[in-house]
């Protein structure tokens, strides 16, 4: 008789919760999975958002100046003044490190000599 039959509710349960601890396993080796699969690098990572962000500054200056050939021009602009302006502070650095090398030589090359009075 089909109404009658007793209940197994101790199985079941042990049943559902082995089901489910296998679930959360799977998914958790399958997010593992992933991530291996996805890894980034950073330096790629800060490359592309700072072309997404020249990007964004250059469509706002398009929209701002109301053409890409203004907004062209601006960024052209800036940028020319950037390298005008940073090209003496970049050779200034360049012969101090060249000047402090040599005295650097120098210092050493008169420490490793043995003096002729001694």
């Amino acid at each position: 008789m089909l109404w009658k039959r007793p209940i197994h509710r101790s199985n079941e349960i042990e049943t559902v919760a082995e089901a489910d601890h296998e679930a959360r396993a799977a998914y958790e080796r399958g997010r593992r999975d992933e991530r291996k699969a996805r890894k980034r690098h950073p330096v790629m990572m800060t490359l592309t958002v700072a072309a997404a962000m020249v990007g964004g500054v250059v469509l706002a200056l398009a929209a701002k100046e109301g053409s890409f050939g203004r907004s062209g021009e601006l960024v052209d602009h800036g940028l020319a003044v950037a390298a005008d302006r940073a090209e003496p502070v970049v050779l200034n650095a360049a012969d101090d490190a060249g000047a402090a090398l040599k005295d650097a030589g120098a210092s050493l090359k008169s420490k490793t000599t043995p003096d002729a009075e001694s």
